[in-house]
């Protein structure tokens, strides 16, 4: 299967994104992409509340959605939305961090909250607090599609393997990690962390990413790592988006997960633990 990551920077302006995203998934089609994955929140990137509170809207009637399952209709093709920035019907006002696979025929495949909240102090002067805005996620999803089965996560999930671990023992083939990293964060961790996930399970990363700086309207300004990478089932990088926007493509082929996991067979030696 021929497949797209598209490297993009969001702003908090949700109308200006589908429009660019919208061109991004075409160009993708027409260069013979079967299976195209966009970054976390590709929707809107903002800091701020109040701005989010405006702009956001439920599921049902989010217009990037709705237009972008149209679109994967009309060119016949798997889309992952990496995720989208949803208003919820929670008591405490928070928000979803949806990662949503459209099948061709426009339909929602899958739906995937995102479980682990990014709530870290990664400097003096750079601190995160994801849960104050967005509830965490609390169920894993696979997905079935014609050239494997998908894990789904979203970008803090990759620190977690034991998520991995469980998506792969399921029968996951391919592991889905959209995301939003801190430039600091992604210099230092974020190659080796999927490269790991991909070399303990034996499937495919695939990650697209955001990058760059985010023009804002209202909040503090954010900036993102880009990079996007997409890392064999034996641990190969495959590629390397570097910093700037753009669309980079592979093709996934099956035989390489059962090659791997035929060499490295781990999947199949865990065990239980007495302790501690």
């Amino acid at each position: 299967m021929r497949t797209a990551l598209i490297q993009f920077t969001s702003s908090d302006d949700p109308a200006d994104n589908l429009d660019r995203i919208r061109t991004a998934i075409a160009r993708a089609a027409s260069d013979g992409a079967g299976f195209v994955l966009t970054p976390e929140v590709t929707n809107c990137l903002s800091t701020s509340t109040t701005h989010q509170r405006t702009v956001l809207r439920p599921e049902a009637e989010d217009a990037m959605l709705g237009a972008l399952r149209e679109q994967a209709r009309n060119l016949g093709l798997w889309l992952l939305i990496g995720s989208l920035a949803l208003r919820t019907e929670d008591a405490d006002g928070r928000f979803a961090n949806r990662s949503v696979l459209i099948g061709p025929d426009g339909d929602i495949a899958a739906r995937y909250d995102k479980i682990h909240m990014f709530d870290v102090q990664v400097s003096e002067t750079e601190t995160y607090r994801e849960s104050a805005n967005f509830r965490p996620g609390s169920q894993a999803v696979l997905a079935d599609t014609p050239f494997g089965r998908i894990g789904m996560t979203v970008c803090y999930d990759l620190r977690f393997p034991y998520l991995y671990s469980a998506l792969a023992q399921a029968g996951a083939t391919i592991l889905t990690v959209p995301a939003a990293f801190s430039p600091v964060t992604g210099a230092a961790h974020w190659q080796p962390l999927l490269r790991a996930r991909a070399i303990e399970t034996g499937c495919y990363v695939l990650a697209p990413a955001q990058t760059g700086t985010h023009p804002c309207s209202r909040g503090r300004q954010r900036s993102t790592y880009g990079h996007s990478l997409a890392v064999s089932p034996w641990g190969e990088v495959l590629i390397d988006g570097g910093e700037g926007p753009g669309i980079h493509f592979l093709d996934l082929d099956a035989k390489a997960v059962a090659e791997a996991r035929r060499r490295v067979p781990s999947l199949t030696h865990s065990r239980p633990l007495d302790g501690p």
